[in-house]
């Protein structure tokens, strides 16, 4: 099922539901790269997060829960908005749907960040770029 959002799409089936983090893979590269400490990249090494993005309106929510710290965010696909990132960063942040993703870029201090979620049956993937390095973490569908 797919919902419209003004002219923006969601895949609303995949996107809006919890997911349960699997595995990751190189998380601490990017976080190395913008400043993150030392104790704060190994402790989000091993935090296994729940992630629900929910749709209300034309409104997105993305909720990020673990033991360590909860986030949540809330958007407009394509508007711009002030974020607060799990470690504390401040930045300027956009989501959009580009070929079924969902894309969200972080601008801070001459710095861009950019968080691919992409659905593949039941796994969701989210990239993480920040510069020339590269991290990944795999999500399952929660049942």
């Amino acid at each position: 099922i797919i919902c419209t959002l003004g002219t923006l799409v969601v895949v609303r089936d995949y996107f809006c539901s919890a997911t349960v983090a699997e595995f990751a893979t190189d998380i601490h590269g990017p976080q190395r790269n913008s400043s993150v400490g030392f104790a704060t990249r190994k402790i989000g090494g091993v935090t296994k997060p729940t992630t629900i993005i929910s749709v209300d309106g034309d409104t997105v929510t993305v909720k990020t829960q673990s033991t360590i710290k909860n986030t949540e965010i809330n958007f407009k696909l394509g508007e711009e908005f002030d974020e607060t990132t799990a470690d504390d960063r401040k930045v300027k942040s956009m989501v959009t749907v580009e070929n079924g993703k969902l894309v969200h870029i972080q601008k801070w201090d001459g710095k861009e960040t950019s968080l691919v979620r992409e659905v593949s049956g039941n796994n969701l993937t989210l990239t993480l770029t920040l510069g020339d390095v590269v991290c990944t973490r795999h999500y399952e569908k929660a049942e």
